[in-house]
């Protein structure tokens, strides 16, 4: 039975803030001697950046993608104390406590799909598990995309699960089309969503669901609670939201195909 394993480290130097968007996303080192982009819960979207980068990496991995290592990221106060920039000082001094890594992927590349192709079916499974994750953030401007040792590697899942930031329409954003869809830098070349379909629906099963969304740290589930909802509620609501798009990919291929035909 597949079972998530994210390990914790402790940042031990920052790097160099990356300056991308409004999250300023930074590299670091951590206490195993790696380097990480550290994404940050003082951020602007704060922890339902983290929780929607964890479980849409999480997921890339069990169907077969490429994606850097996941951990968890422990950052003391000292980091802001020493940094000059009142910017970076003030997000630093926010995100005290448990952040998000991701492995910095030295050397690669973005993603250019005039330069690299990519197989249908793996195009088909990514554009279906980012319809799935209601990603936002595929586009030929900012394809979040690496290539890296000559292989295609997937990054940034911020910007997916955006039903949590209304929490009352899950069920409705649940079931609905995501008409940007349409903007994936992958739409044109993803031609076989039948079998990827299959693909996804075979390996992302209940108990896969189930145990991404448990790995979700209980202080990032508190910290966002707006209401008398519990850790555990909200850790169900992401695990039905998945799994009824899941149920529902057949229909919202069928409605794909009939939209460009």
């Amino acid at each position: 039975m597949y079972q998530p394993d994210i390990r914790t480290v402790n940042v031990t130097r920052y790097v160099t803030p990356l300056r991308e968007g409004g999250s300023l996303p930074a590299i670091i080192e951590a206490d195993d001697d790696f380097l990480y982009v550290l994404k940050f819960r003082g951020a602007g979207q704060g922890v339902k950046a983290l929780i929607a980068e964890l479980i849409g990496g999480e997921i890339a991995r069990v169907l077969g993608l490429k994606m850097p290592e996941i951990v968890f990221a422990i950052l003391d106060d000292s980091f802001s104390k020493t940094e000059p920039d009142e910017e970076i000082q003030d997000l630093l001094k926010s995100s005290t406590g448990l952040n998000l890594g991701v492995h910095f992927l030295s050397g690669s590349i973005t993603f250019d799909p005039i330069v690299k192709t990519v197989d249908s079916e793996t195009a088909s499974i990514i554009l279906l598990m980012d319809y799935i994750l209601t990603n936002v953030d595929r586009t030929v401007r900012n394809t979040n995309m690496l290539v890296w040792h000559q292989e295609l590697w997937l990054i940034d899942h911020g910007a997916s699960l955006y039903f949590h930031h209304n929490w009352d329409t899950w069920e409705e954003q649940a079931k609905k089309p995501f008409a940007l869809i349409k903007n994936h830098v992958l739409y044109a070349v993803a031609k076989d969503l039948e079998k990827a379909t299959e693909t996804i629906q075979s390996k992302l099963d209940h108990q896969v669901v189930r145990a991404i969304v448990d790995i979700i740290p209980e202080e990032w589930l508190t910290n966002e609670l707006e209401d008398a909802s519990t850790p555990q509620t909200r850790r169900d609501i992401y695990y039905h939201f998945i799994t009824t798009r899941i149920a529902m990919l057949n229909l919202f291929v069928q409605e794909m195909k009939a939209e460009n035909e």
